[in-house]
């Protein structure tokens, strides 16, 4: 594993749908004494998610991605059976990125028919995104409680397009004391500043140039913060008329909330985050950006 790994080409990374052949391979690594590093994600990769597993193999260490469609973190009216599944692209670009070995299995391995247990973080899931998408986070955090079992990593990657499920993972991981670090990864956006997304592939050409006015409202807040105002209803406000600008965006939420507890806030005198989610014909996109006063 030296530092060519993120350059040249490798080959395929090693498929493994079993639960215990997983484990299993954890703990050779562990004998062998490498580093676990995970990569949780439900595939259809893309650049963002290639980012996450470069910076988990900048150093030696065994890179797990894993790569599964969580049926319970979605809502009955959401795109479940829809979700684009491309697994022979994912295990390329796993490949490209420096991933060892791709996890992938199948509902009725991590939910036998008898499953009912389920993990509730209660408050950290209950603003944004968890009042939109009743029992979203429930099903993030009952299936990461599983592959956190069945791969027991050193470190876990993920990106901060989902703040809000960073912050629930942290709190999961803290409260259930398991013994891994997260590691906060920065969002990965096109060159016209959409944040990368598999839900991207849903727009057409004129939803997508609209799309980009998320960006453009969490910036407006940003300098709207860094010109002097501290009220977080205004700043919330501009969002809200910047994202009308777009007449094929539908908002969903535009909040200004505490970066650590997501609770409300009615001024900007500590570390906020302005938190966004908008649809576009079948894409509900999500974006942030943190506000810090000077």
């Amino acid at each position: 594993m030296g530092a060519d790994r993120n350059v040249t080409p490798r080959k395929p990374a090693l498929w493994i749908t079993g639960k215990k052949e997983i484990f299993e391979r954890v703990q050779t690594a562990r004998l062998l004494n490498h580093t676990i590093r995970l990569v949780p994600t439900m595939g259809n990769l893309h650049e963002g998610h290639a980012s996450l597993c470069r910076q988990a193999a900048e150093e030696t260490s065994f890179v797990i991605a894993t790569i599964f469609v969580n049926p319970i973190q979605f809502g009955p009216k959401e795109d479940f059976a829809a979700y684009p599944r491309t697994p022979e692209e994912d295990r390329e670009l796993c490949a490209r990125s420096g991933v060892d070995l791709i996890f992938a299995p199948n509902v009725e391995t991590m939910y036998p028919a008898d499953s009912c247990t389920r993990v509730q973080v209660s408050e950290t899931e209950k603003p944004l995104c968890g009042r939109h998408r009743p029992g979203h986070f429930i099903g993030v955090a009952t299936v990461l409680s599983k592959l956190f079992h069945l791969i027991p990593a050193d470190i876990a990657f993920f990106g901060l397009k989902d703040y809000q499920q960073c912050l629930v993972i942290e709190r999961m991981v803290e409260d259930l004391d398991f013994p891994l670090k997260i590691r906060k990864c920065p969002i990965v956006r096109e060159p016209d500043g959409l944040a990368m997304s598999s839900r991207n592939r849903y727009l057409n050409p004129e939803e997508r140039g609209q799309a980009v006015i998320l960006k453009r409202s969490l910036d407006l807040a940003t300098r709207l913060l860094q010109q002097g105002e501290r009220d977080a209803g205004r700043l919330r406000q501009a969002m809200i008329d910047e994202i009308a600008s777009a007449p094929l965006g539908r908002l969903d939420y535009a909040e200004i909330l505490d970066a650590q507890s997501l609770a409300s806030i009615d001024r900007v005198d500590r570390s906020a985050v302005a938190a966004l989610a908008v649809h576009f014909g079948k894409a509900r996109l999500i974006d942030n950006a943190l506000l810090n006063p000077m």
